[in-house]
Formats: C-alpha cells, structure tokens, sequence
C-alpha cells in the first residue's frame, strides 16, 4: 500500500487568484483618495479655512504634476518602445535650468519674480515644446533614425546646457544665486496659483487626445510594420504623440519645476501593477500612482518628518536609485 500512495500523483496546485485590471484601478483609486483626504483634512492647526485653501492650492498642483508626468512618462515609453526612457533624462530639464540661469545673468535675480505671469509660462513652455520636438524628431527621420543616436544626443546636449548653466551661475553674487537655486528645484508648495487654470485645460486637452487615442497606442506597441497593417498612420500618430509629451512635461516643468525621475517611477509601478498592457488601464494607474506619491508623499514628509519641502528631493533620490536598479538588472536600454 505503501508503494501504491507513493505513486499516486499529486493534486493539482490550485491557480493563484490574480486581481483582474478593473478591481486593481479600484484599489489604486480608493488609496488616492485616503492619501488625499489625510493631507487635506488631518492636522489642521489654526485657521482651517487659511489652511484648507493652501493646501488645496497644492493638491491641485500635485494632481496636474502627477497627471502630467505618469501620463508623458507612459506614452513616451509606448513610442520609443523603451521603459528606460523619459523625457525629462533626454535633457528637457536642462533647458529649463539654462533658461532661468539666463534670465538671472543678463537681467538680475529681480527678473525671476517681476517676469512671473502667464506670458513667461507659455513662453517657457512654447521654448521647450519647440526643443523636444526638434530634438525627439530625429528619432522617426527616416532609416536614419536610432534610439541610441536620440539618447546620445539629448545626453550630450543635456550636458552642454548643464555645464553653460553652471559656468553662467559662478558668475553671479551670492544673492542671485540663492534666488535662482529656489527655481531649480521641484516645488510642490510654492507653485504661481494663476498657472494652474491654464494648465488643467492643458491637462484635460491632452488627456482627452490621448484617451482617444488609446487603442492606437495599443498597436503602437506591436511595432511599426503591425501598426501599419492594422490601419495606423505609424508617423502621424508617432507625431501627435510626441507633441503631447512634450506639452505635458513642459507644463509641468514650469509650473512645478524639474522632476527627473518621478516619471519614470510611476510609469513602471504602473506597467508592474496594472495587470495588462493596454493603456486605457496602464494610464490611470500611473496617475493614480503618482497621486498615492505626492499626497501621502507630502502627508508623511509634513507631519511625521516636518520636513515640507524636502519631498521632491526624496522622490529624486528614490526615483534615481530604482532607475540604476531597475537598469542593472535589464542589462540594456
């Protein structure tokens, strides 16, 4: 008997029971909104209506900073076939840097604050929509194109622009440079008011091209020959959403300041959590993500580490080292 229970097979190992695409979204959104409740309403000292304008002024800046860096960060990918890439590595935040340096070693650091209105914003983002596009477009020029040779160059040039910048701010008095290093630096707290109206509507705008365009992002993924089989103009849809990313992280850039890696962060939890590839689930996700990160991000940093401002310094530490990790262990780009 002994011999025969030896050689009886085994029963089959019960599959695991894996949360389906939609009830994962649940989850995410459902944790949003604790992150979001907690920052708003828990720890009010003093006037609650003083306190809940503010920081309802800075969740607002967080949602248009979350949407537009997950949402960027997730298309970019999707075109480039890449999940290493993100714009912001590709020198976007150089040009930021370089521009206010500019502006502080021609005219004073006076010029920061005179200068701050709508008219310096849709110029700042008009000059950086305008570089990525030039920029980002030799990657679909023909045969010619490579992802290396794109990366190589907004590498370098990212590092020209960073090394004029440092060059330009050795130059300024001690005053100066301490008013424009408060610019270079993400700044969820301390963001124009007067900028968000303008960019929610480009929030909502682009969000409702790329929605749109969600299933044609699908087939992007499949590669260009598939994608022009199914129908897809490869180059025209490569275009519009190139021009979308570039919308979304020049926005936020001038709005919040740089953030290098917090897309990239959110774009791969996302990817890892979703459950599936299609983006009209992965985009969410990554908002909500984003989301999660910011507002408990703040939460925690206010009222357990009184350390308000030192967020975006965090997430760039963290974010930098899942990159190098994330990179190690794919072995390539």
């Amino acid at each position: 008997m002994s011999e025969i229970s030896t050689l009886t097979p085994a029963a089959p190992a019960r599959p695991r029971r894996v949360l389906p695409p939609v009830a994962r979204l649940a989850v995410a959104a459902v944790l949003a909104t604790a992150a979001a409740l907690c920052y708003l309403f828990l720890f009010i000292e003093g006037s609650f209506d003083f306190a809940f304008e503010r920081r309802t002024t800075v969740f607002w800046t967080m949602a248009v900073v979350a949407f537009c860096h997950a949402v960027g960060t997730v298309v970019f990918q999707t075109i480039t076939h890449n999940r290493i890439l993100t714009p912001s590595i590709m020198g976007f935040d150089a040009v930021y840097i370089l521009m206010q340096t500019l502006m502080v070693a021609f005219f004073g650091g006076s010029v920061l604050a005179v200068t701050d209105g709508m008219p310096k914003l849709i110029t700042q983002t008009l000059l950086m929509v305008g570089f990525t596009m030039l920029l980002f477009s030799w990657l679909f020029s023909g045969r010619n194109g490579s992802l290396h040779v794109l990366l190589l160059v907004g590498v370098v040039l990212g590092l020209a622009f960073r090394s004029l910048s440092d060059f330009l701010q050795r130059l300024l008095s001690p005053a100066e440079f301490d008013v424009l290093s408060a610019r270079l630096f993400g700044r969820l707290t301390s963001a124009e008011v007067s900028y968000l109206p303008l960019a929610t509507l480009v929030c909502v705008v682009v969000g409702g091209v790329v929605l749109y365009r969600c299933y044609r992002l699908d087939a992007l993924l499949l590669g260009r020959d598939t994608a022009t089989n199914l129908g897809i103009s490869h180059k025209r849809e490569l275009t519009v959403m190139l021009l979308m990313v570039s919308l979304l992280i020049a926005m936020a850039t001038a709005l919040a300041g740089p953030m290098t890696f917090f897309g990239f962060v959110t774009a791969i939890l996302a990817h890892q959590l979703a459950g599936t590839h299609r983006h009209i689930v992965v985009l969410p996700m990554a908002f909500l993500i984003g989301m999660i990160t910011l507002a408990g991000g703040q939460f925690v940093m206010e009222h357990v580490f009184y350390a308000s401002g030192m967020l975006t310094v965090v997430i760039e530490f963290l974010g930098g080292a899942v990159f190098l990790l994330h990179l190690l262990r794919k072995g390539t780009l």
